[in-house]
């Protein structure tokens, strides 16, 4: 299918890949189909293969034994997820459940592995993923621990602005919940700062879509993480 396909060869996963080892890949592949709240799999379970998006969004995300959940990622088209175990022939680390109906492209292992050891490149180019996720992780521990709320927020906006390729208006493309969560804060307390950055004219917040009025500003509070005053 050609959609496939292209979902792949745009992939970062497999950027500069030959078509003739995109086509292997493709045959191996499984097209899986998931509504809003479906979990793909949870923390523990097997890692049979690992996923790649095509349309829609996932949130992947550990939960503590009192039901609390801390949101580690949210992914959208083109980004892989449950990666990890192809290497690590172990459980997955995370449990992943899609945020909005999706499309995944689905790679099993055994498979995966197979081409691995006939293709070195592919595990290069996955290597390359993988490090890029350990140097998000590193930021978000540094946000988290060394930043006050405000400062995960704007360093959460800065991102988005670099992400949607804007410097006047981002849009949120997950729930207030839900970012609350990725930031390890909650609900009310985001609606606070939200409130204090719009009073401060730093942002103005209509639902999804926040205005940037002082990206500037945004950024020297992501630099340093300080509160707001």
């Amino acid at each position: 299918m050609q959609e496939n396909m292209n979902t792949i060869s745009e992939a970062h996963l497999f950027k500069g890949l030959p078509e003739n080892q995109l086509r292997e890949i493709e045959r191996i592949t499984v097209v899986e189909s998931f509504k809003k709240g479906d979990v793909i799999f949870s923390e523990g379970d097997d890692g049979y293969g690992f996923f790649l998006i095509a349309t829609g969004l996932v949130k992947i995300f550990k939960s503590s034994p009192d039901g609390k959940e801390q949101i580690l990622h949210i992914l959208g088209p083109g980004e892989p997820f449950g990666e990890v175990p192809v290497f690590s022939g172990k459980q997955f680390p995370a449990s992943a459940e899609a945020i909005a109906e999706s499309r995944f492209i689905f790679f099993p292992r055994s498979a995966f592995v197979a081409l691995i050891t006939a293709n070195p490149s592919l595990a290069l180019n996955m290597l390359a993923v993988l490090s890029m996720r350990l140097r998000q992780f590193t930021v978000q521990i540094e946000n988290l621990s060394l930043k006050e709320v405000p400062g995960r927020l704007a360093s959460y906006l800065v991102y988005l602005a670099g992400e949607q390729k804007r410097d006047d208006f981002v849009i949120l493309n997950i729930s207030k919940g839900q970012l609350a969560s990725l930031l390890g804060t909650i609900p009310e307390t985001l609606s606070r700062i939200f409130a204090k950055m719009n009073s401060q004219n730093l942002i103005e917040v209509r639902d999804r879509n926040i205005k940037l009025l002082n990206l500037s500003g945004l950024e020297e509070l992501a630099r340093h993480g300080k509160d707001l005053e």
